[in-house]
This record gives structure tokens, C-alpha cells and sequence, in this order.
């Protein structure tokens, strides 16, 4: 289904009744990376999944876009659909979108769970942010892939699990190169540490344990910051925690929600 909203038609999916969950995906991915939370969760939530700006079916316009940008995306979505109330779940790019959500839209989050992600990157990473813009505007979005499966998955579960290897390659060279380069433009100016203790809603903060792109200390960090967070470790996992251990996430994912929802 899609939407049109702050200028664009964004692409969703809805499934389940109950208290509202919406979920939003990694930079170069689309909505069916939350598949199985998707299933897991449609039994007791309404689960709202939706494609970011330039990713999966929705609208990719020129960039540069920003997190401000596309967390009003996001309010356009839930306005259009008569949404008041909902729980967030952001998964690194989705978290930061997630975060400066919570911030300028506090009345409509339920519970913020932020996923390997970060409220801020040193100084020193934005060159590395360069180069992928640089890369995908010379070569496509090829160059890509298999370095993003390496940072995003343990070695051992990309050798088990060469299905879902398959699965997130075909998500990262569908994903239209400029709407890439538009996100990527927006991801290393997050700045919003010093601001989350604005923060009220309960907030869950998860993280891989052997996640190098957003370490462990970058959940610390937010879960200090978060008032009253919970942080959860996953166990020999790397960044896109919810595809690696799908069942300890949504053990995790599901008990915080029905603590959040009573």
C-alpha cells in the first residue's frame, strides 16, 4: 500500500490489531528485513512497517535528505492513517530516524526501542561516510554489498546462513543509488545525546555484541543518556541483530512492549 505524505508516497505494509508497533529498517534495506518480528508480533500488535524515503517502494527524490526530514516522513504516515499513539522500533539508520522522531513528535510514541544505532558519530567517521556517497555515485550500488554483509553479520552466520546472505543482497542492489546517497548524507550529522534526556516515553536500547559498525559502547551511551532505558546485549551478533538471532530479539522485543503497553 503507499501513502502520500511531506511530498512523497511512502510505501507500507500493515498487519495484526492492537497497540500500534512501527518499525523502521537499515540504511540499503526495506521493509521485509522485520519479517519475522512482523510475524512474531501480529498475534497481540498492530505491526506498521514502512520503506524509508528512497529505499524499497517508496518515492526516491534528489537528495540530500535529513533525519529531520525523515522523521517527518514518518508523521505524514501516521497522520495519514489516523495513527495516535505507537510504539517505534528503529534499526540503525531507523534509530536515528527513531530518535529525532522522539523529539520533535513526543506526544505520539507509546515506547522507543532503538537497535544498532548511535546518537552521535565521532568526528573522525564522517570521511568514511564520504567515501560510500563517492562510491555509489561512481559505481553503483555493487561496491556495496558484500562489505555491508561482512560489517553486518558474524562470520560463522554468514557461512550457516547463506539464505539470508542471499535475502539482504538483493534488498542492498534494489535499493535506488541516489536514494542511498540521499540517506547517507543525512546519517553522520546526528547529534542528539545531550538531548534524549528530553525523552519520556520507556525506551528499550539493543545491541550486538560484536557489532563494528555501532559498537556496544554507542547503545551505552544511549542508554545512559535514555532515562530509565533498558539495555538489552544480543549474543554473537553483529549489526542487523534482528536477522542473526531473530528469536532472542523478539524475546527481547516482545517483552518490553507488553511491559510498555500495560
Amino acid at each position: 500500500m503507499k501513502l502520500t505524505a511531506n511530498g512523497i508516497d511512502i510505501h507500507y505494509t500493515i498487519e495484526g490489531e492492537g497497540p500500534v508497533v512501527t518499525m523502521s529498517h537499515a540504511l540499503g534495506c526495506n521493509l521485509s528485513m522485520w519479517d519475522e518480528q512482523a510475524q512474531a508480533l501480529s498475534g497481540r500488535y498492530r505491526v506498521l512497517r514502512y520503506d524509508t524515503r528512497g529505499h524499497g517502494g517508496s518515492s526516491a527524490p534528489p537528495g540530500p535528505y535529513s533525519l529531520e526530514q525523515m522523521a517527518d516522513d514518518l508523521h505524514g504516515l501516521l497522520t495519514g492513517l489516523g495513527i495516535t499513539q505507537t510504539h517505534f522500533v528503529g534499526i540503525s539508520m531507523g534509530g536515528m530516524i527513531g530518535q529525532t522522531f522522539a523529539l520533535k513528535y513526543p506526544m505520539l510514541l507509546q515506547g522507543l526501542i532503538l537497535c544498532s544505532t548511535t546518537s552521535r558519530y565521532p568526528a573522525a567517521m564522517r570521511s568514511t561516510w564520504v567515501e560510500r556517497i563517492r562510491t555509489v555515485e561512481a559505481k553503483g550500488m555493487e561496491p556495496t554489498v558484500e562489505p555491508a554483509l561482512q560489517r553486518w553479520f558474524t562470520p560463522s552466520f554468514r557461512e550457516r546462513r547463506p539464505d539470508v546472505m542471499e535475502r539482504v543482497r538483493v534488498m542492498l542492489r534494489s535499493t535506488p543509488p541516489h536514494g542511498c546517497i540521499g540517506c547517507c548524507y543525512a546519517i553522520p550529522t546526528i547529534d542528539l545525546t545531550d538531548r534524549l534526556g528530553e525523552v519520556r516515553c520507556p525506551a528499550l536500547v539493543i545491541a550486538g555484541e560484536d557489532d563494528p559498525g555501532t559498537p556496544v559502547a554507542m547503545a551505552q551511551e544511549i542508554h545512559v543518556a535514555l532515562h530509565s532505558s533498558e539495555l538489552a546485549i544480543l549474543r554473537s551478533a553483529s549489526h542487523l541483530g534482528n536477522l542473526e538471532q531473530p528469536e532472542a530479539f523478539n524475546r527481547i522485543l516482545l517483552g518490553f512492549l507488553d511491559k510498555a503497553t500495560e
